[in-house]
């Protein structure tokens, strides 16, 4: 009996042995899939993340610059001082024309949005210490998203009239606003920052549709780099956009204006309307807002290019400012406000800023551009400045009075860049003491010169903060 008892126990201490080692292969082969797919869960995640941005490094496309070398110089060395520029009062007004007619289509005089239209603040009279942030900020918030804050002091208005015999001017890139005219106004534009207003739709997708599509110049078989040193790499991508198989200079064009574009998004995404509970509304940075334009999964693989685009317009506005120095060097040229201790510092400011940009050693070299046959790159010359003339036109379209209100200024910096860079001999003959005959800058075109790479600017500072908004959510 004892015999058959002890065999029993064996039996059932093999079958408990066995059935242990059994369950622990078990769990550990069962639970390792686990393990992998939260690993593989966990890297997609971090992937997407970071899909907007994790290619948005090296050397730029056609050019001798990278992204890391623009990134370090513009956040630490330009941006500051562009900001504190931009507070000047040389720099916060703007004289525009919000209500010339589209001349492209019929204007049905709707925005997308409630109150997208002038509505200015009640007239006030300013002193030193009345003229305070808070007063600003109060005023702003009275109006709607889209509309335009106008307050302006009538010492304001009466030193205009004043600046205005300062002025001086000559061809333009641009289509240019009747300064004269009743419905041009300044605006101050630390009252009517660039964000997010809601403008969308059919109306807003018009207008860029005219610009990328009506205003692309006609294809060409002819393909070369900008930059000859750069690897070939079959077929660009570029020739897959809009304007595919372009010559060197219709290929800028359009990489202008899709940088251009590209800053306007993240200024629009940097600055959101987050919450408008308690009559206040709150504006902040969305990061779903900045990877539904920029993600490569959402924009089929075009949101680095786009990014790149930003820093390729930014080289070339830098490269504007670099070439214009010289204009401003010379003490004959004054930022005239009335107040000659401001108009000094100011001046000073400037000066400082151009000497950071004189001292990049990675510029983007335009002399391979309209380098060809003499009468051919003429004719391609002035072909590229009435395309972008009539995409200035266009903002005249935007339904929005703030959007168009940045729209103009943007493209008016921008096409006083492209002015800039194509009078070099002129500004090379500038005389030290006389006023200038060959180059002229008016005050628009300057307010709107360094306002346009303010912005360009303030939007690689901003793609700085979404990346590092990116690498938290990880």
């Amino acid at each position: 009996m004892w015999r058959i008892t002890a065999q029993a126990c064996w039996v059932l201490l093999s079958i408990c042995f066995l059935g242990n080692l059994v369950f622990g292969w078990f769990q550990q082969n069962s639970g390792r899939p686990q393990t992998q797919h939260n690993e593989q869960q966990s890297s997609e995640s971090d992937s997407a993340d970071q899909s907007c941005l994790c290619h948005l490094t090296g050397v730029l496309d056609d050019c001798f610059c990278d992204v890391e070398s623009i990134d370090v110089f513009n956040n630490f060395k330009i941006y500051p001082r562009i900001k504190k520029l931009a507070e000047r009062d040389y720099f916060r007004y703007y004289k525009v024309n919000l209500k010339r007619p589209c001349p492209f289509w019929p204007d049905d005089g709707h925005c997308s949005i409630k109150d997208c239209h002038v509505e200015p603040c009640p007239e006030v009279r300013y002193s030193q210490a009345a003229n305070t942030m808070s007063d600003e900020t109060e005023c702003e918030q009275a109006n709607k998203l889209g509309a335009i804050n106008s307050t302006l002091s009538n010492q304001s208005k009466e030193a205009f009239a004043d600046w205005a015999r300062h002025d001086d001017a000559q061809d333009h890139f641009c289509e240019l606003d009747d300064e004269t005219s009743p419905d041009a106004e300044y605006v101050d534009l630390l009252l009517n920052p660039e964000r997010y207003t809601g403008y969308k739709g059919a109306s807003a997708w018009r207008v860029w549709n005219s610009i990328y599509e009506e205003n692309c110049f006609k294809p060409r078989s002819v393909y070369r780099p900008l930059n000859p040193l750069a690897p070939s790499r079959g077929k660009s991508s570029l020739r897959r956009s809009f304007c595919p198989g372009l010559c060197l200079e219709k290929r800028v064009f359009y990489r202008l204006i899709s940088g251009l574009h590209s800053s306007i998004n993240i200024h629009l995404c940097a600055e959101f309307l987050l919450d408008e509970g308690w009559g206040r509304p709150a504006w902040g940075p969305n990061i779903q807002e900045f990877r539904r334009r920029f993600d490569t999964a959402e924009t089929k693989g075009e949101g680095t290019r786009r990014l790149k685009n930003l820093y390729f317009l930014y080289l070339i506005e830098l490269r504007a400012l670099s070439k214009v120095a010289p204009y401003f060097e010379r003490a004959i040229v004054n930022l005239y406000t009335g107040s000659s201790e401001e108009d000094g510092e100011t001046k000073e400011l400037l000066l400082q800023i151009f000497n950071e940009i004189k001292s990049f050693p990675m510029h983007f070299d335009e002399k391979s551009m309209f380098a060809g046959h003499k009468i051919e790159a003429k004719t391609l010359k002035e072909e590229f400045r009435l395309h972008f003339k009539n995409i200035s036109r266009i903002m005249d379209c935007v339904g929005c009075s703030k959007c168009r209100l940045w729209g103009k200024l943007q493209t008016q910096g921008l096409g006083t860049a492209l002015k800039i860079l194509f009078s070099e001999k002129e500004i090379q003959s500038l005389s030290e003491h006389n006023p200038s005959k060959g180059f002229q800058l008016s005050r628009q075109e300057i307010v709107a010169l360094m306002n346009a790479f303010g912005r360009l600017s303030t939007s690689i500072c901003q793609l700085h903060n979404f990346r590092l908004m990116l690498k938290e959510k990880r």
